[in-house]
């Protein structure tokens, strides 16, 4: 149920961009509008949540690690997976964000005969993820040659290098297969692994069809049904630029491509999606393991009244001498 309501509600976004689009003198509303409207949301919403973030408090020490902590001299430490200082904490964080590093340790769990537990590698989500993101990545840095005039050389040989597998015309971008391949993997996953999908909420399921259906549509504008490119860079230079220029004739697949990315920005700041920033402020990843070198003490601890052992000791004296229990002092 909660797949076939995010499908449902991603079919009604499609739907109502298109029969928007398809109306006459709504270019503006769903070429500049829905834009603009969607940015601010995103840039809001995002700083928002990361200055909440922020501002938290962290009383404990509480970086994880999957390594040797570093004590004494004669005892090697990882100083990757057990950092102790800040460049093992940038080299740890490198490593997490670039490489996906915890998730390639990943296992699976099975009972096989016996009945047995059977613990195994499975680096097929890991694969998965790492696909999907590097080829977001990517794609996105692509279309940065639709907002700047000149376009920057990095994006025009990221553009060369992507599309270096010449299949017919237009030439065939890498990315566009790798990332509807990764994102139908993990759609097909949370669908057919029983132990995912019994876990799995709309939460879960909508973004991973919204990120398909943008995908979609781009490749379906690229390679079967061809749009005005010079319009479409006109309409993005325009936004850029702070002076939107609507052009005709652009198409209404472009505007529910379009429209699906602004959903996606209004969504992206309420959503999963956010672990994007927030890993950068996880106390668990971004924290060194010194306790063994630095004494951590709760800034937020409010200072109480205690009754040390002494003062019981005295108050209670003779009654525990009665009673025969050690005394520190007589």
């Amino acid at each position: 149920m909660n797949a076939l309501f995010s499908l449902v509600a991603i079919i009604v976004i499609i739907a109502a961009a298109f029969l928007g689009a398809s109306v006459p003198h709504l270019d503006f509303l769903f070429g500049v509008v829905f834009p603009y409207a969607a940015i601010t949301v995103f840039l809001t919403g995002i700083v928002y949540r990361v200055i909440k973030w922020s501002t938290s408090p962290v009383p404990f020490h509480i970086p994880t690690v999957a390594g040797q902590q570093k004590s004494l001299p004669w005892i090697k430490d990882s100083p990757l997976e057990s950092p102790h200082n800040t460049w093992g904490v940038v080299g740890r964080m490198a490593l997490e964000i670039l490489f996906f590093r915890s998730l390639f340790r990943n296992t699976k769990m099975e009972m096989k005969n016996g009945p047995k537990l059977v613990y195994g590698s499975s680096k097929y989500l890991w694969l998965g993820a790492i696909v999907f993101h590097w080829s977001m990545l990517i794609i996105v840095l692509r279309h940065l040659r639709l907002f700047m005039q000149p376009i920057p050389s990095f994006v025009l040989g990221l553009d060369s290098l992507d599309g270096f597998f010449q299949v017919g015309l237009p030439g065939l971008y890498i990315t566009d297969v790798l990332i509807l391949s990764a994102l139908t993997f993990l759609i097909l996953r949370r669908l057919t692994v029983r132990r995912i999908r019994y876990i799995s909420l709309a939460a879960d399921y909508f973004p991973l069809f919204l990120l398909f259906s943008i995908a979609a549509t781009g490749v379906l504008m690229r390679y079967f049904f061809r749009i005005d490119l010079v319009n479409v860079k006109e309409l993005a230079v325009g936004l850029f630029s702070f002076h939107p220029v609507v052009p005709q004739g652009t198409g209404v697949l472009f505007y529910v491509h379009l429209f699906l990315v602004c959903t996606l920005l209004v969504y992206f700041p309420f959503s999963k999606l956010m672990h994007m920033p927030g890993i950068f402020l996880s106390p668990t990843r971004n924290l060194a393991n010194n306790s063994r070198m630095k004494r951590h003490v709760n800034p937020w601890n409010h200072p109480v009244r205690v009754h040390t052992y002494e003062e019981y000791e005295d108050e209670y004296r003779e009654k525990m001498k009665e009673a025969g229990l050690p005394l520190d002092k007589e």
